[in-house]
């Protein structure tokens, strides 16, 4: 998809009015947000997420960078860790701080609300680095495509 269709440029400042959602990958819809791919970031990418009711972002792993995200909407659970053994939950008004490499697998605890959610990321390339991540056997596999 080409996001670029979707910014403003006003000389080094580029803009996204009232983003509509436009995409989705693992199982969570994107905003049309800033990256790499609409403008000249070259370390930083954000956009709003929406996990749906009953959702689930599948097992994965950020393959060197950080991630942030506030929720704006909704009750989420990260299951993390090794073989994702731990598990916080957070809700509309928390911030989330995800370290590099950290396996974690992400569900919408609601059946009837989604989860709305601000996400930067310290990639301007989005979902480029994200590897998938078995929770039985602990194994970081290979990129997970991108849709």
């Amino acid at each position: 998809m080409d996001l670029t269709q979707f910014v403003e440029h006003h000389n080094g400042i580029s803009v996204i009015r009232g983003g509509e959602t436009v995409r989705s990958w693992n199982g969570i819809s994107y905003q049309a947000g800033l990256s790499a791919k609409n403008v000249k970031a070259t370390h930083l990418s954000m956009n709003v997420a929406t996990v749906p009711p009953g959702g689930v972002a599948y097992a994965h792993v950020h393959v060197g960078f950080e991630v942030m995200l506030f929720i704006l909407k909704g009750r989420v659970r990260h299951e993390f860790g090794d073989r994702l053994k731990q598990s916080v939950e957070n809700s509309a008004g928390d911030f989330i701080y995800i370290e590099p490499a950290v396996p974690h697998e992400v569900f919408n605890m609601s059946d009837t609300e989604p989860v709305v959610a601000v996400v930067a990321r310290s990639d301007a390339d989005e979902w480029a680095h994200i590897a998938a991540y078995d929770r039985e056997t602990g194994v970081v596999g290979d990129v997970v495509p991108q849709e």
